[in-house]
């Protein structure tokens, strides 16, 4: 009997640096989305980013994001399926490995799954803060409200 897409997420979710646990739970062409589709400029600050297919694009992200941060909590606080869509929601803090800056970002799951093993995948979380974990100097200026002036960020 397969399983529900709740516990494929959770099996994958549990060791998701393990390739053979990845492989047994999404198809060989998977597709993975990682917390955006294509973003050169976040690419060169978080370089797993974007789309690809296959396990081993999960399995590198997973362990690239561990190369990056250390992880000091991660913590699922929801899912929900209807049998082929599911949603994880939850928080994770990780600390930078490289400034020990420490940051808790919400992230969100969307995965479609069928006979048991995701088929689409897709993780997001709040990049403005991850990123800026790695962040040493400089100023950020946005202009966001069309009524308003620029914000500038130390």
């Amino acid at each position: 009997m397969n399983k529900t897409p709740t516990e494929v997420m959770k099996a994958i979710l549990a060791n998701p640096n393990d390739l053979a646990n990845v492989k047994a739970h999404v198809t060989d062409d998977v597709a993975y989305v990682s917390l955006n589709y294509d973003n050169p400029e976040l690419k060169k600050v978080l370089p797993w980013t974007g789309s690809g297919n296959g396990a081993e694009r999960i399995v590198k992200t997973s362990m690239d994001v561990a190369r990056f941060w250390k992880n000091e909590d991660f913590k699922i606080e929801a899912q929900f399926d209807d049998g082929t869509n599911l949603a994880v929601f939850g928080r994770f803090t990780y600390r930078s490995v490289t400034l020990g800056k420490a940051v808790t970002s919400p992230f969100a799951v969307y995965a479609k799954v069928r006979d048991g093993r995701v088929y689409y995948f897709q993780f997001m979380e709040d990049t403005l803060a991850t990123a800026a974990s790695f962040r040493t100097g400089g100023t950020w200026t946005f202009k966001s409200d069309p009524n308003g002036g620029e914000v500038t960020l130390p």
